[in-house]
């Protein structure tokens, strides 16, 4: 037998193949895995961080991308309506407290009408952006409204209309697009992207107003451009995930007027009705801290700017906290931030230090409550009831704000500025009891009311007195079933 040369002939040729050719092939077949090399593990520390991330997807980063550009669109407006309200029409108080009360909850109705259709049609993402277009359109029609205030009203109206039908569907498609147990860290994530956008659409404004040689109009325009630039995001990249929802018969008015009779549902709906009871418009905030440091009005629109920072450096943290400890204490803290700073507008804090302060703590009570009341609502809805059910939360909470801010304007005019922040922080405090009266946990030894703070019935005990079970004879079928096993 000739001997083999080695290393063999041929190039590139490794000495194994030749020591496997002289094996069984059994042999080679078990060397060859032997070799076969295990991928590098992952770092412990590395899994956990991109198990963390992936539990956003990618349908909650699209729709945070919708609403950052949109919210740049919007707050452009926001930021510098109170001023030209107040100070440039030199409107009063009460009158100012009814636009702001129709700029955040006279079309509350709608949110319910376009979290009905959603769930009716099961097309969320049609009627988001039905909502977000209308909005669009809305910021050409500021132009056209001059300074008349009934045509500025129903302007406003009409952005507000858009915001009615697009809020919920929006919302519930992050709900079915993220697991119960991640509700938190997708609602804050977000809402911290939305922010951004908050904290953007300010600094643009000042931006085309010293461009444009302070003119409105320039930013109504430029605000519509973005808006129709958050619309096409939405149309290219957001998905409408309906097969999460049984393709089962369609929503009844009864049955969407039944989720009242369900006590978790009917408790979150009474909570955001008296928070929103409690909570006075950010313009009347801004107004005040204006007129304590007599800030020019080149800076006036910088404060919702740094209610937005303190909101986009809290939204996404508060977010994961919620998901650990508890999304009501998070909420509820929220809201004692929120009367901080009520009671700071004529603290003892003044200059820089108040303004840092307070505008601090607005965003801390955004951040920590914004997101979480929907994260709250999520588990204890039916899924093809879910924008149904947002909705009519978010409708409790926006007619709430509608009664506040005429009462705040009212209350302003009548009694004065101080006396009315003081009697608003009271009212956050009692709003904040029975909101933890409403929703607190239930005990375990309750029957049958489970809170919407995430509890679940315990599987109940086996009885003692039940007989042991007795074991099974094998019969001649299982034999064969696992002599084919042994075989297979």
């Amino acid at each position: 037998m000739p001997r083999q040369r080695w290393p063999p002939d041929g190039p590139g040729r490794p000495i194994c193949t030749v020591v496997a050719g002289a094996m069984p092939r059994e042999e080679r077949n078990r060397v060859y895995l032997s070799t076969v090399t295990s991928p590098t593990a992952t770092p412990p520390a590395e899994r956990s961080g991109r198990r963390r991330f992936t539990k956003v997807s990618a349908n909650v980063f699209a729709l945070g991308t919708v609403s950052l550009i949109t919210d740049v669109s919007s707050e452009m407006v926001t930021a510098v309506l109170p001023l030209y309200l107040v100070l440039g029409l030199q409107l009063s108080p009460l009158a100012y407290g009814m636009i702001d009360g129709v700029y955040t909850g006279a079309t509350a109705l709608l949110r319910l009408v376009g979290g009905y259709v959603a769930d009716r049609t099961r097309r969320r993402k049609a009627v988001a952006g039905i909502g977000y277009s209308l909005s669009a359109v809305a910021k050409l029609a500021l132009l056209a409204a001059g300074r008349s205030v009934p045509a500025i009203g129903l302007v406003i109206a009409a952005d507000r209309t858009g915001k009615g039908l697009r809020a919920a569907p929006r919302d519930a498609m992050i709900t079915l697009s993220t697991p119960p147990e991640s509700l938190g860290r997708a609602f804050g994530v977000h809402r911290a992207m939305d922010s951004v956008g908050a904290f953007l659409g300010p600094l643009v404004a000042l931006g085309v107003l010293a461009l444009a040689a302070n003119s409105f109009d320039a930013v109504f325009v430029v605000s519509f451009c973005v808006a129709a630039l958050g619309v096409m995001v939405l149309v290219l990249f957001v998905r409408d995930r309906r097969e999460a929802v049984p393709a089962t018969a369609k929503v009844s008015l009864r049955e969407a007027a039944a989720l009242l009779r369900d006590a978790p549902v009917r408790r979150l709906v009474l909570a955001a009705c008296l928070l929103g009871l409690a909570t006075i418009g950010d313009g009347f905030v801004y107004l005040l801290l204006q007129r304590r440091e007599e800030l020019s009005t080149v800076w006036f629109p910088l404060l919702a700017a740094g209610t937005s920072l303190g909101y986009l450096l809290l939204a996404a943290p508060l977010g994961v906290l919620a998901d650990r400890i508890g999304r009501l204490p998070v909420m509820l803290g929220g809201y004692v931030a929120l009367t901080a700073a009520y009671l700071l507008l004529f603290g003892p804090l003044g200059g820089s230090p108040l303004l840092v302060v307070t505008l601090g703590l607005y965003g801390l009570f955004y951040a920590a409550t914004d997101g979480i009341l929907m994260a709250l609502a999520g588990p204890v809805l039916p899924d093809r009831l879910r924008t149904t059910g947002i909705a009519l939360i978010q409708t409790g909470q926006a007619l709430a704000y509608l009664v506040s801010s005429v009462l705040f304007g009212l209350a302003w005019q009548t009694w004065g500025p101080a006396t009315a922040s003081r009697v608003a922080a009271l009212a956050v405090v009692v709003a904040v009891a029975a909101t933890l009266l409403l929703l607190r946990p239930a005990r375990r030894g309750a029957a049958g009311n489970s809170g919407p703070a995430d509890s679940r019935p315990l599987p109940e005990p086996d009885d003692p007195t039940d007989p042991p079970p007795q074991p099974r004879t094998a019969t001649s079928t299982d034999r064969s079933n696992e002599n084919a096993d042994v075989e297979r």
